[in-house]
């Protein structure tokens, strides 16, 4: 299911991703800080199918906890308030974020041993990389 996420990554590469976060109207200063901050993501699963998924960082540690193609509400880490749906597409952990009328779609999938985290909104697109930590 989703086992190729599961562990920990960390951020390598970021292409564009100071234009997609002022796409989705992050302030200036938040959008400062979450150029420098390099995550950590650490993907985990429990018995009952309950993914966590930890974004730890030097300025701030999140987490949501989700079943796949469950909606549920999510406090993103620049503050949106979001109805999140996460599924599974093709081997992509697909994630739909909805708030004040806007969407964006952050989809993850594993291309050679690595994390390719792609964000869009409207005609914005911003590439992460992360690769497994040891």
């Amino acid at each position: 299911m989703v086992d190729q996420f599961l562990g920990s990554w960390t951020l390598t590469a970021s292409d564009n991703f100071d234009e997609y976060m002022k796409a989705i109207g992050v302030s200036f200063a938040t959008r400062q800080i979450g150029n420098m901050t390099k995550p950590n993501l650490v993907f985990s699963v429990d018995d009952a199918g309950v993914i966590t998924l930890k974004s730890e960082s030097t300025f701030k540690t999140s987490e949501i906890k989700f079943k796949l193609g469950e909606e549920f509400d999510e406090t993103t880490t620049d503050g949106r308030s979001t109805k999140t749906t996460i599924t599974l597409e093709n081997g992509k952990l697909v994630q739909l974020q909805s708030w004040d009328g806007k969407k964006t779609t952050v989809a993850r999938e594993i291309q050679d041993g690595k994390m390719c985290t792609k964000c869009v909104i409207d005609d914005v697109v911003a590439v992460r990389t992360y690769e497994k930590a040891a």
